[in-house]
């Protein structure tokens, strides 16, 4: 599994049984998000208590699902993070502990050339 520049990380604003599959996951996906589950961008579901962390991916031979449970402490609020997905490096922040909600980004820049 690559994760590029180019994949996008969408958060499910809703809480999610860790219980579930694969299969419910991508129902979740397809049918609340209105995101296509085979797309291979990271879908991101968070348990009630926002201490344990389910990552959803398809690459080109099936699905990967990553699972994280905190320790200590909580993920910020996910339904700041839903919408229009987030870039990779944001996703990694997040799940390392850092509200994004505080971090300033420089703005992006647009080159035509080398100098």
């Amino acid at each position: 599994m690559i994760l590029s520049s180019a994949i996008r990380a969408y958060v499910y604003a809703e809480a999610v049984d860790m219980r579930k599959s694969i299969d419910a996951l991508g129902q979740i996906v397809a049918m609340s998000m209105g995101l296509n589950p085979l797309s291979g961008h990271v879908f991101v579901f968070i348990a009630r208590r926002r201490d344990k962390a389910k990552l959803l991916v398809w690459d080109r031979h099936g699905f990967w699902v990553l699972y994280k449970r905190l320790e200590r402490g909580r993920f910020a609020d996910p339904a700041r993070l839903a919408g229009n997905g987030i870039a990779m490096s944001e996703l990694v922040a997040w799940l390392d502990g850092i509200d994004l909600s505080r971090v300033k980004r420089l703005p992006a820049v647009t080159a035509s050339m080398v100098a």
